[in-house]
């Protein structure tokens, strides 16, 4: 028995060394240390592991072997459980060289749902890739999964580190998928994989899936060559990169905290004849495919991306990653420059640290969790609505933004049992009683914070860099590398740039206008004052509006702050405004006269501006609208249904006064557009001209 097993795992293992050769396509490829053991184990032993490797080590090398073994040996389809779309499609590909079809059920193909469960069902599919967010879908979990459910082979959770609530990306729909294994025979194998977990994360993974066996590698990448650049300005920063990113080998990434920032990063290198485009999760699906391709043949230089761009992205090419900020924390850091060099002997990791990187940071870390007082907003309203409420009947009942709400829901229909319960659109209290764990939430939010605080400190480390990131991951053999710039004593790239880009980068941020479009359909019953409902018709629409920056930002931002604080706004702004509007925007037919939205908050502020601004156009400023009552600001509506509400009959215009002709609307901030959209229907209602919005800034966040 012991010789046959001995040749029966001989065999097995040079069938999984032929089939990694051809999906290689390189017949001298060779297992890495620790693929083949949990290869071995998932489809001889049926075991339960938790592999903790480096990223690029190739997990998903194993489990594309294990699901080609064990369908020979007639087992069902493998359920792989992946966060990212981008994943997704990146792992669809790799499927295909080795033989396994592969098919996905998500947000970006509906049209094939049908198709792929027929197939499922048929057993024509030999892995079905998923999200954990559609683990929460009653639909797919009855009418897919359950029916193959005791056929399931293998069962696959990438990113395990999700499922800890202590993880640096946990998800609370991962929490689903321990109740999806307690419905799955016992016998099925299961991996689940991480590169980004250290022991207290390991801890709560075996803990909440019970009996896995951890299998755990060194987390040093030999390719890496790592730096780390202090430039508190933007303007410093988009000069190194203009400079820097040219002479960098190859193609990369270059990694942004926002949306915002991730679109004017790439407008700048693209100003500067760098190939770059911005990446983001609200980007179309096509748009985001047709990007992860040209990146993928190296047609591009970079992609300016958020955190969209992340977990199992391969390229095992790529050049280099530059984080344009600070990310949340050295686990974060970690999982993003480990997109670099997985197949080149060098590769470039940049970290650039900038003066909003705590602001950032600590913003994401005040979101991450829903407030007590929102959930306990949600609980009451559910429980006085016994027919049960849509998110947008959450939204009229509540001052929540889809957003808010959303988290809110997310976070208890994960609970077990839980205290709300979906029924098609609809959300229901249940009799089920909640209390917030308040202890656990504290501990989290220091653990976040402690996070922070080392991310800091790795930014000054004067140890090595990649010895650094080992221990935040609790690697037991942490090791200089002797290629980061610290271990070289001396920088890899220059770190200095000249005066002149700096200039053209601060002219740059002064002039990165926002153009935002007019609102095309009125919210509900929110203004039926003025019998306004459904569709915008086009006589009462605004036209597209401009804003001379975003709040704050590195331009004119700051600027406008301190107008706003001042309670006068500079002439410098006054002289951006009507350049921006004469070299830049050009309406057409261009504004005969000038108006402002008024306020009775602050009567003079944007009046006076505004006058400052018709006299710099050579145009007449005409005070044709007053604010008939106060009102919470608009800033304190957090949801659209709200804040149109909120400027129901509040605003009055003089149809006297008004002229027929193109008129230049002026405010100080525009966010959610309500107000321009309101005070514009109400000057086209009494025949004025075509209505131009423009605003100082646009203080939406990206």
């Amino acid at each position: 028995m012991k010789v046959e097993s001995l040749t029966e795992t001989a065999s097995l293992k040079q069938q999984a060394l032929e089939l990694l050769r051809r999906s290689l396509n390189d017949p001298q490829a060779t297992f890495r240390d620790g693929q083949w053991e949990a290869i071995d184990g998932l489809v001889r032993d049926k075991a339960r592991l938790l592999v903790v490797q480096r990223t690029g080590w190739g997990k998903s090398v194993v489990y594309f072997l294990a699901t080609r073994l064990l369908r020979d040996k007639g087992f069902g389809p493998t359920l792989l459980i992946s966060p990212l779309l981008a994943l997704m499609r990146n792992q669809i590909l790799a499927a295909e060289r080795i033989g396994v079809n592969a098919e996905s059920i998500d947000s970006s193909n509906t049209e094939d749902w049908a198709r792929v469960r027929t197939e499922l069902h048929a057993g024509k599919i030999d892995l079905l890739l998923v999200s954990p967010e559609r683990l929460a879908n009653e639909a797919f979990r009855e009418d897919v999964l359950m029916p193959v459910a005791e056929r399931v082979g293998l069962l696959v959770v990438d990113e395990a580190h999700c499922i800890s609530d202590w993880g640096h990306d946990f998800r609370p729909d991962y929490r689903r998928i321990v109740r999806i294994l307690q419905a799955l025979p016992r016998n099925i194998p299961v991996l689940t994989t991480t590169a980004t977990a250290n022991d207290r994360v390991v801890e709560d993974v075996v803990n909440q899936i019970g009996e896995l066996r951890v299998v755990r590698g060194p987390l040093a990448r030999a390719s890496l060559q790592l730096q780390n650049i202090s430039l508190p300005s933007q303007a410093e920063r988009l000069a190194w990169l203009a400079e820097q990113v040219p002479n960098l080998k190859g193609s990369g990434i270059i990694y942004t905290l926002t949306v915002r920032d991730a679109q004017r990063v790439a407008e700048w290198l693209q100003r500067h004849e760098i190939d770059a485009y911005a990446y983001y999760g609200d980007l179309e699906t096509s748009s985001r495919r047709i990007l992860e391709k040209k990146l993928l043949k190296n047609e591009i230089k970079a992609l300016v991306a958020t955190s969209a761009l992340g977990m199992g992205f391969d390229k095992p090419d790529l050049g280099f990653v530059i984080h344009f900020q600070r990310p949340r924390s050295v686990i974060h850091y970690y999982q993003q420059v480990g997109r670099a060099g997985r197949a080149l002997e060098t590769a470039h990791a940049v970290l650039l640290g900038g003066r909003e990187d705590d602001e950032i940071a600590d913003y994401f870390l005040r979101t991450s969790f829903p407030p007590e007082a929102h959930v306990k907003y949600v609980l009451k309203a559910l429980k006085k609505e016994n027919k049960g409420l849509s998110i947008t009947g959450l939204q009229k009942k509540l001052n929540l933004s889809f957003t808010q709400i959303k988290k809110v829901l997310r976070a208890l229909a994960v609970e077990h049992p839980s205290p709300i319960a979906k029924f098609e659109s609809k959300w229901y209290r249940t009799p089920v009683r909640y209390a917030p764990d308040k202890r656990k939430i504290e501990r989290l939010i220091q653990v976040r914070r402690r996070e922070q605080e080392r991310m800091r400190e790795f930014l000054h480390s004067s140890e090595c860099l990649m010895a650094f990131l080992q221990k935040e991951l609790d690697d037991p053999n942490p090791e200089p590398c002797g290629r980061c710039a610290v271990c070289c004593g001396a920088p890899l790239l220059p770190e200095n740039y000249s005066s002149a880009t700096v200039n053209d980068a601060i002219k740059f941020l002064q002039r990165c206008y926002q153009k935002f479009e007019p609102r095309k359909f009125w919210i509900g019953d929110s203004l039926s004052a003025h019998k306004w409902k459904g569709r915008i018709p086009e006589e009462l629409r605004a036209q597209i509006g401009w804003a001379l920056c975003m709040w704050e930002n590195a331009g004119w931002g700051t600027l406008v702050r301190h107008g706003k604080q001042d309670g006068r706004f500079d002439d410098e702004l006054v002289t951006a405004a009507a350049e921006m509007i004469q070299q830049q925007w050009k309406p057409n037919p261009p504004p005969a006269w000038v108006t402002c939205v008024p306020s009775l908050r602050h009567t003079k502020l944007v009046p006076d501006f505004a006058q400052r601004l018709a006299a710099k156009l050579h145009l007449p400023f005409i005070a044709c609208l007053r604010q008939k009552r106060r009102v919470p600001p608009q800033k304190e509506m957090a949801n659209s249904y709200k804040q149109a509400q909120n400027l129901a009959g509040v605003f009055k215009a003089d149809s006297k006064q008004i002229r027929p002709e193109p008129v230049l609307l002026v405010d100080d901030m525009v966010d959610s557009r309500w107000t321009f959209t309101v005070v514009s229907a109400l000057l086209l209602e009494a025949d004025s001209g075509p209505v131009y919005p423009l605003a100082l800034a646009m203080t939406t966040a990206g």
